[in-house]
Protein backbone atom coordinates (compact mmCIF):
# COMPACT_ATOMS: atom_id res chain seq x y z
CA UNK A 1 0.00 0.00 0.00
CA UNK A 2 1.46 3.56 -0.46
CA UNK A 3 0.76 6.31 1.81
CA UNK A 4 -1.34 9.05 0.65
CA UNK A 5 -0.13 12.30 1.98
CA UNK A 6 2.11 10.86 4.40
CA UNK A 7 -0.80 9.04 6.51
CA UNK A 8 0.16 5.82 8.44
CA UNK A 9 -0.94 2.95 6.90
CA UNK A 10 -1.84 -1.17 7.78
CA UNK A 11 0.99 -2.17 9.91
CA UNK A 12 1.98 1.81 10.83
CA UNK A 13 -1.29 2.08 12.79
CA UNK A 14 -0.50 -0.91 14.92
CA UNK A 15 2.82 0.24 15.75
CA UNK A 16 1.43 3.79 16.68
CA UNK A 17 -0.86 1.74 18.97
CA UNK A 18 2.11 -0.06 20.66
CA UNK A 19 4.11 3.02 21.30
CA UNK A 20 0.93 4.81 22.77
CA UNK A 21 0.31 2.29 25.28
CA UNK A 22 4.00 2.29 26.46
CA UNK A 23 4.03 5.99 26.81
CA UNK A 24 0.45 6.40 28.32
CA UNK A 25 -0.40 3.18 29.61
CA UNK A 26 -3.73 1.32 28.66
CA UNK A 27 -6.27 3.21 30.88
CA UNK A 28 -5.16 6.24 29.48
CA UNK A 29 -5.39 5.65 26.02
CA UNK A 30 -9.22 4.35 26.49
CA UNK A 31 -10.14 7.79 28.58
CA UNK A 32 -8.38 9.41 25.25
CA UNK A 33 -10.54 6.67 23.04
CA UNK A 34 -13.77 7.70 25.24
CA UNK A 35 -12.95 11.85 25.19
CA UNK A 36 -12.96 11.74 21.22
CA UNK A 37 -15.64 9.73 21.08
CA UNK A 38 -17.89 11.67 23.17
CA UNK A 39 -16.66 14.75 21.38
CA UNK A 40 -17.56 13.54 18.30
CA UNK A 41 -20.90 12.54 19.22
CA UNK A 42 -21.60 16.06 20.93
CA UNK A 43 -20.13 17.71 18.02
CA UNK A 44 -22.89 15.54 15.70
CA UNK A 45 -25.59 16.37 17.99
CA UNK A 46 -24.80 20.07 18.16
CA UNK A 47 -24.98 20.16 13.89
CA UNK A 48 -28.35 18.27 14.28
CA UNK A 49 -29.75 20.17 16.68
CA UNK A 50 -32.05 22.91 16.05
CA UNK A 51 -30.47 26.41 17.50
CA UNK A 52 -33.52 28.44 18.60
CA UNK A 53 -31.66 31.85 17.72
CA UNK A 54 -33.73 34.01 15.53
CA UNK A 55 -31.87 35.84 12.55
CA UNK A 56 -31.30 39.14 13.92
CA UNK A 57 -33.36 41.44 12.60
CA UNK A 58 -31.31 44.92 10.73
CA UNK A 59 -31.96 47.74 12.88
CA UNK A 60 -34.05 50.71 11.78
CA UNK A 61 -32.30 53.53 10.32
CA UNK A 62 -32.14 56.92 11.91
CA UNK A 63 -34.47 59.13 10.55
CA UNK A 64 -32.25 61.42 8.37
CA UNK A 65 -35.13 64.11 7.48
CA UNK A 66 -35.40 66.27 10.72
CA UNK A 67 -32.94 68.41 11.04
CA UNK A 68 -29.96 67.95 13.80
CA UNK A 69 -29.11 70.63 16.52
CA UNK A 70 -26.15 72.24 16.68
CA UNK A 71 -25.17 71.66 19.99
CA UNK A 72 -25.90 68.19 20.38
CA UNK A 73 -23.22 67.52 18.41
CA UNK A 74 -20.75 69.92 19.09
CA UNK A 75 -21.24 68.28 22.74
CA UNK A 76 -20.87 64.18 21.43
CA UNK A 77 -17.62 65.93 19.87
CA UNK A 78 -16.26 67.18 22.99
CA UNK A 79 -16.00 63.25 24.00
CA UNK A 80 -14.21 62.34 21.31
Amino acid sequence: MTALLGLPVGSEWLILLVVALLVFGGSRVAGMGQGAGRAIREFKEEIKAPTGIEAAKPAEAEDLSQPVDAEIVAESRKDI
